[in-house]
């Protein structure tokens, strides 16, 4: 039987951060990974003459050599930065709003943000300054308390970030109307929020506030060979550091002992592998609910209480004339009913009424990502509930072309762009395709949903508490800092590192 120190099951981005973590921390790693490629959603395919990105939009908080944010300065310390080719992405958004008739582009750097949104609604200067004043002693917080592994001390905060404590229990429109943010800036301020999947009524400030000011401050960023250049990147270190990557290899079992902690990996095979440490780059009901025997109750009952978060819907169109030529002039776009998140997230229910879009054309940060004279949009939107399993199989291609269909009309209206008689290439992905290719209960492709109780903060001060079976962590979007692509990075990060630290005091 083989032995490893530890054991990460899938090799999406936070399997594979947590990966290279445990090899730099001197323990023997083996990931292993059912699809033939690593990355999960961080990945690439062709149609035809276009190679599509699968779901990144852009990397956030990455930055440059010069200003770099966290992400890149965890890159650099995995060592797999300068692997990967970068390109910045020229803007922060476009948000086109049809009940408040707002049409806003926003760009990167904080001021350059504030004078903007000054221009968009005039007077609204101070309030911007107030936000961006919070959102930094925020991220200040953050980062202390990262260092001390979430066990923080209540003088510290209270004296150094009291304002941190003061918005720990408020939502985003609860604090952004204590500083009487006039309401159109609030509109525009909240275009993030599909990204986090959780309405501004229920959403902690502490987690979008951080996120905007990384984004604002830091910028964003693309691989220029897609996300699957980081995947294979991380892939090439692991190896690098001599650990062991097994692809088409399923892990179906997490063999417990006595103590009801972990003892070994069983592989579809039938193959085992003896470990006492396996990080599971996975969602929790399918740990849980399928690869141990004998739960305890507690654990069944907290897994069930947290709720699923978006299920994905995402078009991909290779269209046979430039952007120049289509009058497509951003990079990415927000499109909504309203700023009304409570009543978008509602309409984000239900199939029929669900005309919500983030869509990017990565020809507006990279122009020779297809070839000359073409260009390539992804079309991604978020069903709240498990809407798709209401459909009948022989009504599946049906109701796919009726919501792609729809897509298409509500791009070209809000932005007066005539891309239907260019489309030469189409491909859809539902959330039956999400849970075929990664294995995400209902297609989700946000892992759990940002609650007040289960949101970022609860999490990652939770995270001893959340440690219930012995050896055995969680990494990726179903995991402590929640689902996104940086989110999914550091969570792999904490979990590689807390498990080598759990390694050493086994000795």
């Amino acid at each position: 039987m083989k032995k490893y120190d530890a054991v990460v099951i899938g090799g999406g981005n936070g399997g594979l951060v947590a990966a290279i973590r445990l090899l730099q921390g001197g323990a023997k790693t083996l990931l292993v990974e059912k699809h033939n490629i690593p990355g999960g959603f961080a990945t690439s395919f062709r149609r035809g003459r276009f190679e599509f990105e699968a779901s990144l939009h852009e990397l956030n908080d990455f930055g440059t050599a010069d200003n770099a944010g966290d992400v890149r300065v965890l890159f650099d310390e995995l060592g797999v930065t300068d692997k990967v080719e970068w390109l910045q992405i020229p803007e922060a958004y476009r948000v086109i709003a049809r009940e408040e008739k707002i049409d806003a582009t926003m760009p990167f750097g904080k001021q350059a943000f504030i004078d903007k949104m000054e221009s968009y609604v005039p007077g609204s200067r101070k309030s911007m300054e107030k936000f961006f004043a919070l959102a930094e002693e925020i991220r200040d917080a953050q980062a202390y308390s990262n260092s001390v592994n979430g066990k923080t001390d209540q003088k510290v905060m209270l004296d150094k970030y009291a304002n941190f404590v003061k918005c720990g229990s408020y939502s985003v429109n609860e604090v952004l109307d204590a500083i009487k943010m006039p309401k159109k800036t609030k509109d525009i301020l909240n275009a993030y929020w599909c990204y986090l999947g959780a309405h501004c009524d229920d959403l902690s400030f502490l987690h979008y506030a951080s996120m905007v000011l990384r984004y604002v401050t830091k910028g964003a960023a693309m691989p220029k060979s897609r996300s699957h250049e980081i995947s294979l990147a991380m892939v090439e270190r692991i190896r690098e550091l001599g650990g062991d990557v097994w692809f088409n290899t399923e892990a179906v079992k997490i063999i417990t002992g006595k103590d009801g902690g972990v003892e070994g990996v069983v592989l579809k095979n039938g193959e085992e592998i003896k470990t006492r440490h396996v990080i599971a780059n996975c969602s929790p009901h399918i740990v849980y609910g399928r690869m141990i025997d004998n739960v305890d109750e507690r654990i069944i009952k907290e897994t069930n209480a947290r709720k699923f978060a978006g299920r994905g819907f995402t078009m991909f169109l290779g269209l046979n004339k430039s952007a120049d030529e289509l009058g497509i002039e951003n990079h990415n776009y927000f499109l909504y009913d309203t700023m009304d998140t409570v009543k978008q997230y509602d309409l984000m229910k239900k199939i029929e009424s669900n005309s919500v879009q983030a869509t990017v054309c990565l020809n507006r940060a990279y122009p020779d990502c297809s070839p000359a004279g073409t260009c390539m949009m992804y079309f991604t939107t978020l069903y709240m509930t498990d809407d798709w399993a209401n459909v009948k199989p022989e009504d599946y291609f049906k109701v796919k072309d009726f919501v792609a269909n729809k897509m298409i009309e509500r791009f070209e209206q809000d932005t007066g762009c005539n891309i239907r008689d260019s489309i030469e290439e189409i491909s859809v992905a539902t959330p039956m395709t999400y849970a075929r290719y990664c294995g995400h209960p209902e297609g989700g492709i946000y892992g759990y949903e940002s609650q007040y109780w289960d949101g970022l903060m609860p999490r990652l001060l939770m995270m001893a508490e959340d440690h219930k079976t012995r050896g055995l962590r969680f990494a990726g979007g179903f995991s402590m800092r929640l689902s996104g692509y940086s989110s999914a990075y550091f969570s792999g990060d904490i979990t590689g590192r807390q498990t080598v630290g759990d390694i050493k005091r086994e000795g």
